[in-house]
C-alpha cells in the first residue's frame, strides 16, 4: 500500500507538470511570427483564397484556447496532431525515429556509465594518488572539450581512417540478420561515443564525490579496522551507501543524453528526432515541434519518475517517509 501511495503520488506531480509544459510550450509556439501557410503566400501560384481556405481547413483562424485543447486531445490519443509540411499525422513521423533516439541515447547512456562507474569508484578508493589525479584531468580534458568539437574530431578521425562509417544508420546496400544487425552497430559506435564521452567527467565527478562520502563514514573506518579487503569495502559497503544520489543521476542521466542527442544526431546523419526537429523549425511546423517537445517532457518525467521508485526500494529510510 505504501508503495501504492508513493507511486500516486508522483505519477499526479508527473501529470501536472505535464500540464503546465503543454501550457507552456503550445503558447510558446503559437508566439512565434508566422507559420507554414506564410511560406506558401509567396507562390503565385496558390491564391489568397487558396490560403484562407487552409486556414479554415486546419483551425488556424480559431481562439488560441480552442486549438490547444483540440491539440491536446490529439496528443491523448497519440497522433500528436497533423503536420502541415509533411501533409500526414505527425504521429507517423515521430515512431520511427523516436525508435531510433532512444536507441542511441540508451546506448550511450551505457557507455558513460559503464566508463564513469568504475573510474568513480577506483579514483575514490585512490584518492590523492598519481591514479586519482589520471582520472581527474582526463575528467577535466574531456569537460573543456566542446561536444561539437568532439563530435567533428571523432568523425575526421573515422574518415581518415576509414575503418567506422560517418554518417547514417545503414549502409546503401541492403542487408538482412546477423548482417543488419552488425551494420547498425558499426554506424551507431560514433553517435553513441560522441554522445557519451562529454558526459562522462560529469558522471565521473558525482560517482567519485558519493563514493569519498561513503568511505568517509564511521562505519567504513570500522569496516576497514577489522581488515576488510579494499575490493570487498568498495563494492559491497561503501557502494550501496552511495547508491541513493547515484540513482537519481541515473534517470536524469538518461533523459539528458536522450535530449542532447539532437546535436550529434544531426552532425552524424542518423535517423532520429533531432533531424526532423530542426526541418520542423525551419519549415514553422509547429505541430511537429510541438510533439517533439513533449515527447522529451514524458521522457525526462518518466526517467525521474523510474529513479524515484528505485531510491524506494533501496532506501528503507525514504519507505519509512511514505
Amino acid at each position: 500500500m505504501k508503495l501504492a501511495r508513493y507511486f500516486e503520488r508522483r505519477l499526479l506531480h508527473a501529470v501536472f507538470l505535464l500540464i503546465a509544459i503543454s501550457v507552456l510550450a503550445f503558447a510558446i509556439s503559437q508566439c512565434a511570427p508566422g507559420n507554414f501557410l506564410d511560406d506558401l503566400k509567396v507562390n503565385p501560384q496558390i491564391s489568397p483564397q487558396t490560403i484562407d481556405a487552409l486556414r479554415t481547413q486546419y483551425g488556424l483562424n480559431e481562439p488560441l484556447r480552442v486549438r490547444y485543447f483540440r491539440w491536446m486531445k490529439s496528443f491523448v490519443r497519440g497522433d500528436f496532431g497533423y503536420s502541415l509540411s509533411y501533409n500526414i499525422p505527425v504521429s507517423q513521423l515521430l515512431w520511427g525515429r523516436m525508435r531510433n533516439t532512444l536507441f542511441l541515447g540508451s546506448m550511450s547512456m551505457l557507455i558513460a556509465w559503464g566508463l564513469a562507474l568504475p573510474m568513480g569508484i577506483w579514483s575514490a578508493g585512490k584518492a590523492t594518488t598519481w591514479l586519482d589525479r589520471v582520472c581527474s584531468w582526463l575528467s577535466i580534458l574531456l569537460l573543456a572539450t566542446p561536444e561539437l568539437a568532439l563530435a567533428l574530431f571523432l568523425i575526421l578521425m573515422a574518415a581518415h581512417f576509414g575503418t567506422l562509417p560517418t554518417g547514417g544508420m545503414t549502409s546503401s546496400s541492403p542487408e538482412t540478420g546477423l548482417m543488419a544487425a552488425s551494420d547498425i552497430l558499426r554506424h551507431l559506435i560514433l553517435p553513441a561515443a560522441a554522445l557519451a564521452l562529454p558526459a562522462v567527467p560529469l558522471l565521473f565527478r558525482h560517482v567519485r564525490t558519493a563514493m569519498l562520502e561513503a568511505l568517509n563514514s564511521p562505519f567504513i573506518h570500522a569496516a576497514k579496522g577489522h581488515g576488510i579487503a579494499e575490493m570487498r569495502l568498495l563494492l559491497r559497503h561503501a557502494l550501496p551507501v552511495a547508491l541513493n544520489p547515484l540513482i537519481s543521476l541515473f534517470g536524469l542521466s538518461l533523459a539528458t543524453l536522450v535530449s542532447g542527442s539532437f546535436l550529434v544526431e544531426v552532425i552524424t546523419g542518423w535517423p532520429g528526432l533531432g533531424p526532423l526537429f530542426l526541418q520542423a523549425i525551419y519549415s514553422r511546423d509547429s505541430q511537429v515541434v510541438m510533439a517533439v517537445v513533449m515527447l522529451f517532457s514524458v521522457f525526462l518525467i518518466v526517467a525521474n519518475v523510474i529513479a524515484d521508485l528505485l531510491i524506494y526500494a533501496a532506501d528503507p529510510r525514504v519507505r519509512a517517509e511514505c
